[in-house]
């Protein structure tokens, strides 16, 4: 650790931190520590906390004091952790149509965020110092299983209009200390990739964050540039807010010359996980509760997809109890090699609502066909777009022409997924543009899963 990153993270960002009353210090000094439990710590670490949210929310929360009145529960009733199904699942939908009832009596000094939501209408919800404190230390210990630290050079390719909005200058200034350069992920053109490989240069991060298609864009068009990124001494790069596909991991990694690492996490259910350079996808045990759940909300066990749920053990003042975040993945019941007792995820899937509809009306999630798009060579990115129930089109950005038997592949395993009649138009494009917000889908569905024609949606907005 050079001078000033150790003046950064000793001194300027904890000075930050409890100007702004945060016990950020605090809890990452505890997260330290606790990562070591083993675990079956953890989970008595996870219940003695559950226990203490319940309690809060059955005496201060409206909606909750009413829920274990009729189903007559106490926060006594929960001996496991495996007593949370006792409280039905949660989602966006529910906390707007009891919104008035859903924030604690007597709190004071909540912090109002907002996020769009699956169906585009934003969701704000309130956060306490101490929730916010907590997923800024978890984010921290997490950053620094990488050898690198807060204060260290920082390069973020990020599109999302909460935060282009907030770049106030008290922030710029709070950045430029940390030394953490924002570079907007939008019009990812040739020329503006260039551009930002120049920048890139010049600025020499030791770890990148950002959305993956972003990072893989320019990774890829430095590799098409026979451009050498590998000598910048960049460490880590760190990929969020859509599913990692494997052959950005493996571009990225290969022309950065860096480790890369999946993180998962959300403006409204904390920070939830991410992965060590052992390769496991920590969950942030000391917070979160993950489950893994069928659609009628029934656990599902460790390998088997499913609806992801979050429980948010720092935040009683405005409540995320067995939360749908309106992902699917699959728990993992190995312990990782690095030695941490973190529980896994095992795998990230998608957007629960990423998903095409069948012929005969059945739903089948984007996640099925995403072994038949690995096989494809060069495949830089893809897209499958579904207007109708009998047809689908799929783009596909490549360093090369595909050969025409991988295309028939492909197009036949949608058609054994979708049904045989379908009509599967296949185009071999030079690039796949992002949203406007610079996030990426994989699958645009203008269908609801009945099969009817429905409104497009923005992408959901995650951290």
């Amino acid at each position: 650790m050079n001078l000033y990153t150790r003046l950064a993270s000793e001194l300027l960002f904890p000075l930050h931190e409890r100007l702004k009353r945060h016990d950020t210090r605090a809890i990452l000094r505890e997260l330290e520590r606790s990562q070591w439990y083993d675990p079956a710590q953890l989970e008595a670490l996870q219940l003695s906390r559950l226990r203490d949210l319940l309690a809060a929310v059955a005496a201060q929360v409206p909606y909750y004091r009413e829920r274990f009145r009729l189903e007559g529960l106490r926060p006594g009733d929960f001996e496991t952790l495996d007593a949370l199904a006792l409280l039905p699942p949660t989602d966006k939908a529910l906390i707007r149509h009891h919104l008035s009832n859903w924030q604690a009596e007597g709190t004071q000094g909540l912090a109002r965020h907002s996020t769009s939501g699956s169906s585009g209408e934003p969701l704000h919800f309130l956060l306490g110092k101490h929730r916010i404190s907590f997923d800024i230390a978890a984010k921290w210990r997490a950053t620094r299983w990488w050898n690198v630290d807060v204060g260290d050079r920082e390069m973020v390719l990020w599109g999302s209009p909460l935060e282009a909005a907030a770049q106030d200058r008290v922030r710029a200034l709070r950045d430029r200390l940390l030394r953490s350069h924002l570079v907007p992920a939008r019009d990812l053109n040739p020329g503006r990739i260039d551009a930002i490989l120049d920048e890139m240069r010049e600025f020499r991060p030791a770890m990148l964050f950002g959305y993956p298609s972003a990072l893989a864009r320019v990774a890829f068009r430095a590799r098409e540039q026979g451009r050498r990124m590998d000598d910048l001494g960049i460490r880590a790069a760190f990929c969020t807010s859509e599913v990692l596909r494997p052959e950005w991991r493996q571009v990225i990694g290969e022309v950065f010359g860096c480790g890369v690492a999946n993180e998962y996490g959300a403006r409204d259910a904390g920070f939830i996980a991410r992965e060590c350079p052992h390769g496991g996808l920590h969950i942030t045990a000391e917070e979160l509760i993950v489950e893994v759940v069928d659609e009628a909300g029934q656990a599902q066990p460790a390998g088997v997809e499913g609806d992801i749920l979050v429980t948010n053990l720092a935040g009683p003042e405005f409540p995320f109890i067995r939360y749908r975040t309106g992902d699917r993945g699959v728990l993992s019941a190995r312990r990782c090699a690095c030695g941490r007792g973190l529980p896994l995820i095992e795998r990230l899937s998608g957007r629960a609502n990423d998903g095409l509809v069948a012929l005969d009306g059945s739903w089948v999630h984007g996640s099925a066909v995403n072994h038949a798009l690995r096989e494809l060579p060069g495949l830089e990115a893809y897209r499958i777009v579904q207007e109708a129930r009998d047809r689908v089109r799929i783009l596909l950005a490549a360093g090369a022409p595909l050969p025409t038997a991988a295309l028939d592949t492909l197009a036949h395993h949608v058609r054994a997924l979708l049904g045989a009649p379908l009509q599967v138009e296949i185009l071999q494009v030079a690039e796949i543009p992002p949203e406007a917000n610079g996030k990426f889908r994989h699958i645009v569905c203008m269908l609801d899963r009945t099969g009817a024609a429905a409104p497009s949606t923005p992408t959901e907005e995650t951290a």
